[in-house]
């Protein structure tokens, strides 16, 4: 249930109900904080809103926050905050399938249940118009996501799909139409080094005109109860949202690439004492040149080079707390099914009903992938914007260095591979994750994107300065459904250079 439409924070007239908010906004607008070090206030405001959120009291960015000790619907689920001096587990151990109910839970008599056919295109397109018009808005509901059906397609059919997890809710008379949604995928991944099978839970979406019907807990206790039956008992899923169990919290940052345009929708706000062509100008993507050049054997992955980055992606992603575990056709579905069809549009690169770049570096002598980066297409329609109806921002997905990995891990019987690095090594894999991301920075502007958007996932925290993106009013909360930490995992928030222990990035 990921929440990621965020915009830069920006000033408002309004009286500032949280005093921590006024002097983020402060700080984001670079404006006086009384002779304070920015970088040390900042740190330190984070710090204090992270400690609200984690309580349950507040979050950053997002209105209409409950207090846990209201979630009515969560204190009966099995979620939990992260304890010291416990193990970590499932909350309820219960594994016997036959104890779940076979049959769906029940509904008011207007409404019934579906299978959500995503390969019928009138379904597919169903589930796609209630999501525009119904699912995550920016606070100010001036941006609202504005998914392709083949975006949806691309997210809700990786491989082991199981198509009684894309559940629906219509109305049982007339025209059936669709009210209600949520979507459910099989996902391997690693916590704290125990691998789960677990479902990754998101798109969960019930038409504005219902939100008082309660549909949204009878949606996640019926998704539940059909993951349980297939002997599926965890499950993942974010939000902007705060709820019980937050096991940690990534912090948005944007690339500003079409100033004019961000400024126009209000996504960002004129920098005081800068004209928008300053601004343009402070913001623009260096092109490629012999001062600073991508990496040698930079190019689009193909179907070659699946095996080469599993190897990597599995190497590089066992550094971290939370990840995801892939398969050989895992990589294939998400890096390769997505790219479009044909060839470039108009000499940019970019096909018609893509979705998702992906591009490797080749060893020009080995050949051997030495590196992989990624990004997706989630572009937002800007409600009530005749001049510019869409905002098209790309998102940071995965991505790797074998520069943050010993010398011969290609050969160690070793699979799992420390995070933390030692300082000429952390220094090699900054400087590598910076062109590879500036080379992407360039891919996104030839594209015609508007924004690049990253969370503090990963090893962010080496380019987020270096490659000038700014700091949103968006927190993304993480939670696994029926498992419980002992600790909570570091979200890469206020790290300086140390990286966040997230590497599960939820589309």
């Amino acid at each position: 249930m990921s929440d990621n439409n965020r915009k830069d924070d920006k000033k408002s007239d309004k009286v500032p109900i949280n005093p921590l908010k006024a002097i983020q906004q402060q700080l984001s607008n670079n404006e006086d904080t009384n002779g304070l070090d920015k970088d040390s206030v900042r740190q330190l405001l984070t710090q204090m809103n992270i400690s609200e959120v984690l309580a349950g009291s507040s979050g950053v960015g997002q209105g209409n926050k409950k207090d846990m000790g209201q979630h009515k619907f969560w204190s009966t689920q099995p979620v939990a905050l992260p304890q010291e001096g416990s193990q970590d587990g499932p909350i309820d151990p219960t594994v016997d399938v036959e104890k779940f109910s076979k049959v769906p839970l029940p509904l008011p008599k207007e409404y019934e249940w579906v299978d959500v056919d995503l390969d019928n295109a009138q379904e597919l397109e169903d589930v796609r118009e209630l999501l525009c018009l119904n699912y995550v808005e920016d606070d100010d509901a001036t941006l609202r996501f504005n998914y392709s059906a083949e975006f949806i397609a691309w997210a809700l059919k990786p491989p082991g799909y199981q198509k009684s997890w894309h559940v629906g809710v219509r109305v049982a008379s007339g025209k059936r139409k669709l009210v209600a949604f949520i979507g459910a995928v099989p996902m391997t991944i690693d916590v704290n080094k125990r691998t789960l099978n677990t479902s990754e839970v998101n798109f969960l979406c019930v038409h504005k005109k219902l939100r008082s019907k309660r549909l949204a807990p009878v949606l996640i206790k019926e998704v539940t109860r059909r993951c349980n039956l297939k002997g599926v008992y965890q499950a993942t899923y974010t939000g902007g949202n705060v709820l019980p169990g937050i096991i940690s919290t990534c912090q948005y940052f944007h690339r500003p690439i079409n100033v004019p345009k961000l400024v126009d929708t209000g996504f960002s706000q004129p920098q005081p004492g800068m004209s928008i062509e300053k601004m343009a100008k402070a913001s623009d993507i260096p092109a490629n040149s012999p001062t600073r050049p991508q990496p040698e054997g930079f190019r689009e992955m193909e179907e070659k080079d699946v095996a080469g980055v599993t190897a990597l992606l599995k190497a590089y992603l066992s550094r971290f707390e939370l990840a995801p575990i892939f398969s050989q056709e895992e990589v294939r579905h998400t890096f390769l099914s997505g790219r479009g069809e044909g060839e470039y549009i108009d000499g940019k690169p970019m096909r018609e009903k893509q979705v998702v770049w992906a591009y490797v570096v080749e060893d020009p002598q080995t050949k051997l992938i030495t590196d992989f980066i990624s990004f997706y297409s989630l572009p937002s329609t800007v409600v009530g914007n005749d001049k510019h109806p869409i905002l098209d921002a790309a998102y940071m997905f995965y991505y790797a260095t074998e520069k943050a990995l010993p010398d011969d891990w290609r050969s160690s019987s070793t699979t799992v591979f420390p995070r933390k690095l030692e300082v000429a090594k952390r220094s090699r894999v900054g400087e590598r994750l910076n062109r590879l991301v500036e080379a992407i920075l360039r891919v996104s502007k030839s594209t015609g994107f508007d924004v690049f958007n990253t969370l503090t996932l990963m090893e962010s925290n080496h380019f987020i300065s270096d490659q000038k993106f700014k700091p949103g009013s968006g927190l993304l909360n993480y939670y696994i459904f029926n498992w419980k930490l002992s600790k909570q995992i570091n979200g890469g928030i206020g790290s300086g250079r140390d990286c966040s222990g997230i590497a599960l990035v939820m589309l």
